[in-house]
């Protein structure tokens, strides 16, 4: 392609969203790719036995239908959505959802609880499209009167320790800190109460979904879409400075010290020293599973879950995501099983099943913590491991060699 308007590095869902936009407004796109395969962030494959399709990174999308980027694009995404976003199974053999309904969610809760959950997470579920959109551009609702604009106001910006203060029960604490947790955060850090709340508005509108065939195919539809355009996107080539794309507008989808090392030539100084700034927060250590059959959680609600949080009560997730910010590896840890074959059965042999599992761990630890998350597992589905055929593991620094953006 002779003088792109436009070239985006990297080809994470980001960098292809950006990409397909700008294609269909008339732009000559370019698209670099370090790696062999476009995707980033939503690369799927075959990491334990032929047949069992496993999400590398990304697996359910809990944004995805609401996403004002692929709403205003038209992506044609098929989204499969669970019939409960999210369980939590308690060690009394119960468990606590995050259903797709502020109501049903709202009736498990003893007490005031019920009445709380509504009030708080009912006005986000009304007024979802701006909630998302607002939150995600980082500006403030169009009518910040509203109550949606008041709750994300006054309790959004607290700690999800402060939030859960206001409910009494068990369960409803629980729910809260698993939702907080995707912030990988201490539970007492202020704004981890607003990604509770987002988290739990979302999933009460319009649920978590996941992408049938694997979360490569989101890439596979963006490109598609940029191609149809007349876009390009060229694989296996590393940026190191932007300066031979003279006369294009650039746009990286890199992490902040990639981006300051190859673009400083056309940044400002004052991002130049912001970005120096940066500094990565905990990482993840993910095992892929191959089984012989579903997960036998002991309560009713996990198996109707796409996503499932093990950790059990706020108090014991708080203590475990607080240790790893201070560098330590815990052997409870928070742990979030995402169980996608029992919606898509196209993601694994008839009759067996693929398991998708990470904790949080310091960054750039190089840490096995399969047994650790095996037996937290083990807590809430006794059995599980008899179901095992095969795993892979992938520590933090793994994880990092894998993809240069997942800095540790």
């Amino acid at each position: 392609m002779a003088g792109p308007d436009a070239v985006i590095v990297g080809s994470g869902p980001n960098g292809l969203t950006a990409a397909a936009k700008l294609a269909l407004s008339g732009k000559k796109v370019l698209v670099i790719e370090a790696a062999g395969s476009i995707g980033g962030g939503t690369r799927s494959s075959e990491m334990t036995e032929p047949g069992f399709i496993h999400d590398v990174c990304s697996a359910i999308h809990p944004f995805g239908v609401t996403s004002p980027a692929f709403r205003a694009l038209s992506v044609p995404i098929d989204w499969v959505t669970p019939p409960i976003a999210m369980a939590h199974p308690l060690d009394d053999g119960t468990a606590v959802a995050l259903h797709n309904s502020v109501a049903t969610t709202a009736s498990q809760f003893e007490g005031s609880d019920g009445k709380e959950w509504a009030a708080l997470v009912g006005p986000l579920v009304s007024d979802l499209d701006n909630v998302v959109e607002t939150f995600l551009a980082a500006r403030i609702l169009p009518n910040p009167f509203s109550r949606a604009a008041r709750i994300m106001g006054v309790h959004g910006s607290r700690s999800s320790a402060a939030l859960a203060d206001r409910f009494g029960t068990v369960p409803a604490r629980a729910l809260i800190a698993g939702l907080a947790a995707h912030a990988i955060a201490p539970l007492d850090t202020a704004f981890t109460a607003g990604i509770a709340l987002l988290f739990a508005a979302v999933g009460n509108g319009r649920g978590w979904p996941l992408v049938r065939g694997g979360s490569q195919n989101l890439a596979g539809a963006l490109a598609a879409m940029i191609g149809d355009r007349g876009g390009q996107i060229e694989l296996n080539r590393q940026v190191v400075d932007i300066s031979e794309f003279a006369g294009a507008s650039i746009f990286l989808d890199v992490n902040p010290s990639a981006a300051r090392e190859i673009a400083r030539q056309r940044m400002n100084p004052a991002d130049i020293v912001m970005l120096g700034r940066w500094k990565p927060g905990p990482g993840v250590f993910k095992v892929d599973y191959a089984l012989d059959g579903p997960i036998p959680w002991t309560d009713s609600l996990s198996g109707q879950a796409g996503t499932v949080h093990l950790g059990g009560s706020f108090e014991e997730i708080a203590d475990a995501e607080a240790a790893v910010a201070a560098g330590d590896h815990v052997q409870r840890p928070f742990v979030i099983v995402a169980q996608q074959s029992e919606f898509d059965p196209s993601r694994a042999p008839a009759g067996k099943r693929t398991g998708w599992a990470y904790c949080h761990v310091p960054n750039g630890s190089d840490v096995d913590m399969t047994s650790a998350i095996e037996s937290q597992i083990e807590r809430f589905a006794p059995g599980f491991s008899e179901r095992i055929i095969s795993r892979h593991t992938t520590t933090a620094a793994e994880m990092e060699r894998y993809n240069p953006n997942y800095v540790g």
